[in-house]
């Protein structure tokens, strides 16, 4: 049987129902109604059974939702407890504040390497990660599982090292380079992150409102 197709809007609002839940968890939350959920999230009710719907039956009509059982099936249909292992590449501004501030085994990620160009950051040791000559990176990819890449380099490296890791064998990466790595005939996820995006749709939001409060004059 065919497995069903989830749309990437409803896989893109679960990790916003996790971090809610997280959060109603601390509080000592047990229980959330849709509608209660669904406010807090700035959604519909029917948004969110909508989407919940997708994985199978998780609320009790009545009732509602239990936080702790939710935010645990959650967790498990983004794959959190698989225990992915993660390299970085590119140890400049963005690179360095990942590996130091960015906590990658809270989502379920275990980043053990890093890689970089410069003679001046090789063996340097971040947040008890040693930074490697990226020349040793295939020899590295040949004896140890990585399913995914953190890619940090610049623009002009982005393409060939994005080949590179796809011909030995990492099948994902996480994209700060803010160039289309993934070729028509790629088979790589690849989840790019551009800063630009949320700040123009800011933009956006900020003269919308601008419009409308012109309106209302």
């Amino acid at each position: 049987m065919q497995e069903k197709r989830i749309s990437d809007n409803v896989i893109r609002r679960l990790p916003r129902y996790l971090r809610k839940l997280e959060e109603l968890q601390k509080r000592g939350v047990e229980k959330v109604s849709s509608f209660e959920l669904g406010r807090a999230l700035g959604l519909t009710a029917s948004q969110i059974r909508q989407d919940l719907n997708c994985f199978g039956e998780f609320g009790l009509q009545g009732y509602g939702y239990n936080v702790q059982m939710l935010r645990e099936r959650i967790a498990i249909i983004l794959g959190m407890g698989r225990g992915y292992r993660a390299i970085l590449i590119g140890v400049g501004n963005i690179g360095r504040s990942l590996i130091d501030k960015f906590s990658f085994e809270n989502w379920g990620y275990f980043l053990d390497c890093t890689f970089d160009v410069d003679p001046d950051i090789i063996g340097q040791v971040i947040n008890g990660i040693q930074v490697h000559d990226i020349n040793v990176l295939p020899a590295y990819l040949s004896t140890n599982r990585v399913d995914v890449a953190v890619l940090c380099v610049s623009k002009d490296a982005a393409v060939d090292t994005a080949r590179l890791l796809e011909k030995n064998g990492v099948k994902a990466i996480w994209n700060f380079t803010n160039v289309d790595v993934a070729g028509p005939e790629s088979d790589l996820l690849v989840e790019n992150v551009h800063f630009s995006d949320s700040l123009l749709a800011l933009s956006y939001y900020l003269t919308q409102n601008a419009r409308n409060k012109d309106l209302n004059r």
